[in-house]
């Protein structure tokens, strides 16, 4: 969980994070839930953000039905889709959700 202000205090990365799921396209449900994955499971290290926005843009459209396909995310945010890959499982478990088993 997080608190308010954790979101005033990564606006910033917020807004990095509207602008990938504008550019995906994303609907507002995946939106919203990657934010809430972002802020709840976000790293101390200002370069791991980057990876985590695009783990959280990637699990949180699984989540809400509105799936993209690792690179389009990973383009969408500037990493990898190696690092979208390695990233959006452990995540889902950080936050306390089973990833799927397809």
């Amino acid at each position: 969980m997080y608190r308010a202000s954790d979101r005033v205090r990564n606006e910033r990365w917020l807004a990095d994070l509207g602008r990938a799921a504008d550019d995906l396209d994303i609907g507002s449900d995946a939106r919203s839930v990657a934010e809430d994955l972002f802020l709840s499971t976000m790293p101390d290290a200002e370069r791991s953000k980057p990876a985590a926005i695009a783990a959280s843009l990637y699990a949180g459209g699984l989540i809400a039905g509105d799936r993209r396909s690792q690179g389009a995310v990973a383009e969408a945010v500037g990493v990898t889709r190696l690092t979208v890959q390695n990233r959006w499982k452990p995540l889902l478990e950080e936050a306390g959700l089973d990833p799927p088993t397809w």
